[in-house]
């Protein structure tokens, strides 16, 4: 079974989907190309997740004061760090592969719009982007932290994160 054909077929849409605004070749040989490289960009994710000593949540409440690190289905990462006085420093990193949205932005009071969970998308009423495409993974510290010290942890990982994609994009050449 190819790459492409091994993912969930709402990510192989998300993969075609970025390679009409990515510059690329529309193609089967493009999609395999970018099948691969989402999957590498997933193990990337885990790995960091587990090196951090951050778990998985399938549900996020809006009002939850934890921060959370978010890998949507076109691969992007959304920092939604800890809720300080009713807002949260969010940052959208979309990994640069795409042409249709901001390669980064940021919003120092983000307010969540509603309850997030995976498969569904993230809506912000004030935010670094107005939504999301569906999530594919929502991970939190397994340790309660102070505000400062988890949002730190948080931004670290997204960096080595966004570092790693970064890389792994190298290798989207036909």
């Amino acid at each position: 079974m190819s790459s492409f054909e091994s993912l969930n077929p709402l990510i192989q849409d998300h993969v075609k989907q970025i390679a009409k605004t990515s510059g690329m070749p529309v193609n089967p040989e493009t999609w395999e190309l970018m099948a691969t490289a989402w999957i590498e960009k997933k193990n990337c994710f885990e790995a960091n997740l587990e090196d951090n000593d951050l778990e998985e949540l399938q549900f996020f409440a809006k009002d939850e004061p934890r921060g959370a690190i978010v890998l949507t289905y076109s691969g992007s990462i959304i920092n939604i760090g800890p809720l300080v006085d009713g807002v949260r420093r969010c940052e959208y990193s979309s990994i640069g592969i795409r042409t249709d949205v901001p390669v980064s932005a940021v919003n120092e009071a983000s307010e969540i719009a509603n309850d997030i969970e995976v498969d569904s998308i993230a809506e912000f009423r004030k935010g670094p982007i107005k939504a999301s495409s569906p999530l594919y993974k929502i991970a939190v510290a397994k340790e309660k932290m102070e505000p400062e010290d988890e949002a730190a942890l948080l931004t670290q990982v997204s960096q080595a994160v966004v570092e790693d994609f970064v890389e792994v994009n190298k290798t989207l050449v036909l």
